[in-house]
């Protein structure tokens, strides 16, 4: 069946041979179709459903996987305007994605090893960034370490693969004219994706029991830990 198994295939702008002048033009567009495809909706939408009011008002985040830390800054934004405070610290494996960001907290690491001590921050999240790690183990241990690093709640999103949305990303970048490069690598992305129950496996390797894992959309895969104060 086809897209029943995820492509073990590296993407592009994955390999360690990229330069920052093609990640910075990388960023660029990416940041352009995340803002039309809405990349922060789930994290406004969840984080204050997940949470207390009063616990949003001032919360420390960490982004894994950040790139340049487009998510931090606009979520960051957003909360203000709800009177909220949110602190982001961008963690990402790349040091040229971390030049790139204007986040003084922003810190080259791995997802799977997190430099943090336990409990450091009041939230964890990540968006599109597990798809980019090649083996279920890696995941387990990418879902193992922000629940370790977490106080309050853990909010993993990325794509989803499906055929549909394979080709509905092709036909929106196709209509965007996005660079080949990147284009190739969007579609990549979603071959490369994790499945709903993908994922409920991987948070019970992780030892996750109060994990919850559901699809949004047919695009998007979504995992919640909420772990008690």
């Amino acid at each position: 069946m086809f897209l029943a198994r995820r492509s073990a295939q590296a993407e592009y702008f994955d390999a360690p041979e990229r330069t920052a002048s093609e990640l910075a033009e990388h960023y660029v567009w990416l940041n352009r179709v995340n803002r039309v495809t809405r990349f922060d909706r789930p994290f406004r939408m969840w984080i204050p459903r997940l949470l207390p009011e009063s616990d949003c008002r001032d919360l420390t985040v960490l982004d894994v996987g950040a790139g340049d830390g487009e998510l931090g800054r606009t979520l960051s934004a957003w909360a203000r305007q709800q009177g909220w405070s949110w602190k982001f610290t961008d963690l990402d494996l790349s040091p040229h994605a971390c030049g790139l960001n204007p986040n003084p907290r922003a810190t080259v690491g791995s997802a799977t090893a997190l430099p943090f001590p336990d409990r450091s921050f009041d939230v964890v999240v990540a968006t599109t960034m597990t798809h980019h790690l090649p083996e279920e183990a890696d995941v387990v241990a990418h879902f193992r370490e922000a629940a370790r690093v977490a106080r309050r709640l853990v909010l993993v999103c990325d794509m989803q693969r499906s055929a549909w949305f394979l080709g509905a990303l092709g036909l929106f970048l196709w209509l965007h004219r996005v660079p080949r490069e990147f284009r190739e690598d969007g579609l990549l992305s979603v071959r490369r994706g994790w499945r709903v129950e993908e994922w409920q496996r991987m948070a019970a390797a992780a030892g996750l029991k109060q994990a919850r894992v559901w699809s949004e959309h047919g695009t998007r895969v979504l995992l919640s830990v909420e772990k008690k104060t």
